[in-house]
């Protein structure tokens, strides 16, 4: 049944451009976690400090929180394609610097500049995507771009750590730089007026970023993702800290079990990600009500696991939904903003997702430390049923994820 599925969302390859786009994503997701890992091994290697290495994580994703809190308009007001080679081009600029660069603070500001490029790209391409494809393909042509985003996750780190361990961090810069390349080349050849139908009168900066918050505040669909998805991200946050400590300690399973555990929400994330158009096509709300229930029972089963086997077939349960309600998140956006405020929806959503998403990091150890994994998880449970009570009260009356509202609706 998976693999039928999965065989009607591959035939979007057929369409050229759109081809284009996935393997451009493709490259550009190789780029980015070959270069993460690359850039930790050179930084901890150099200095044998967790706080460097914590700087570099932090220069990594804050440009994800600030852009889309500051600059989002300039994915509405300048070509998406442009943006996105852009972007391309500057973090090619940023890794063929890399190898000539001695000091560590120059690194972590190099991959800053990176982190610009990251939090432009994405945004650009979600923003475009449903200008490239017809409506009823949307929710498969996400799912395709998040199996590429799951992919690359897996096969980036391998890549990266294969080529240091093989021969030195600017070796894998080198790699990097040509993935970012290849990434480019592959969105010239799209028009640029099949990624972005309209674009905004000029009428001020802040106007502008002030009209992509309200835009937001406005539809029930972008609530929903900004209210009941920064909740999850708070849950994912507890998790993905107290994972380790799940593994070693309350399965006594090693790092092994850690491997495993991540393994079996991959799994999840890729059947839920490629189950989501289906499940979501006639009613998106009820739909990702369903998905967020999934996610929180995978995250309680996990919690009270007897072992690390059905800890990782729990961990798969609650990928499964995690990675559904992506999909589902995605295509709310895409139908919930006009085209010419769609890319600042994406940022500031992305942006304050991300935000809640750190802060559930600091606060995430010392709860860990204080009550041990298995209760982290289940607050963790407990936080996702918080999420999915604000997202069916938002939801209500979006029964088929159709909801279009412009932006003169907005204002």
């Amino acid at each position: 049944m998976l693999a039928d599925r999965f065989g009607r969302q591959v035939a979007l390859l057929r369409h050229a451009r759109f081809r284009l786009l996935f393997f451009a994503t493709f490259a550009s997701g190789i780029g980015n976690w070959l270069a993460l890992i690359a850039l930790q091994i050179d930084v901890y290697d150099r200095t044998q400090s967790g706080w460097w290495v914590g700087a570099l994580l932090v220069a990594n994703i804050l440009p994800a929180v600030f852009i889309g809190l500051l600059l989002g308009p300039l994915l509405d007001h300048f070509s998406r394609k442009g943006m996105m080679i852009a972007s391309d081009i500057g973090r090619l600029g940023v890794f063929v610097a890399l190898p000539f660069v001695d000091s560590v603070g120059a690194i972590v500001a190099l991959a800053a500049l990176a982190g610009v490029g990251n939090a432009f790209f994405r945004p650009a391409v979600l923003a475009g995507l449903p200008n490239l494809v017809r409506d009823e393909e949307l929710p498969s042509a996400n799912a395709l771009l998040q199996l590429v985003e799951w992919s690359t996750t897996a096969v980036g780190p391998l890549l990266g750590g294969a080529i240091v361990a093989g021969s030195s961090p600017d070796v894998a810069y080198a790699v990097n730089a040509a993935t970012f390349a290849a990434s480019a080349l592959l969105v010239v050849p799209i028009p640029a007026r099949l990624l972005q139908s309209d674009r905004p009168i000029g009428r001020g900066h802040w106007r502008q970023l002030s009209e992509g918050f309200r835009v937001v505040r406005s539809s029930r669909a972008l609530l929903c993702v900004l209210v009941a998805w920064s909740i999850v991200m708070f849950a994912s946050g507890i998790v993905n800290v107290a994972e380790i400590f799940l593994a070693k300690r309350s399965y006594g399973s090693g790092d092994f079990g850690f491997g495993l555990l991540w393994a079996g929400s991959g799994v999840g994330l890729i059947a839920g990600g490629l189950s989501a158009p289906r499940m979501i096509r006639d009613d998106i709300a009820a739909a990702y009500v369903r998905l967020l229930a999934v996610f929180a029972l995978g995250v309680a089963c996990a919690a009270v696991a007897p072992n690390v086997w059905v800890g990782a077939a729990a961990m798969t349960i609650a990928g499964f939904g995690n990675g559904g309600a992506v999909v589902a998140n995605i295509t709310l956006v895409q139908r919930g903003a006009a085209d010419y405020v769609r890319g600042r929806a994406f940022t500031v959503l992305m942006s304050v997702n991300y935000a809640v998403l750190g802060v559930a990091f600091v606060l995430a150890g010392p709860l860990t430390d204080a009550v041990g994994a298995r209760w982290a998880y289940a607050v963790a449970a407990a936080v996702i049923v918080l999420a999915l009570v604000f997202a069916r009260r938002l939801l209500a009356g979006v029964a088929t994820g159709a909801e279009r509202e412009t932006v003169a609706d907005a204002a």
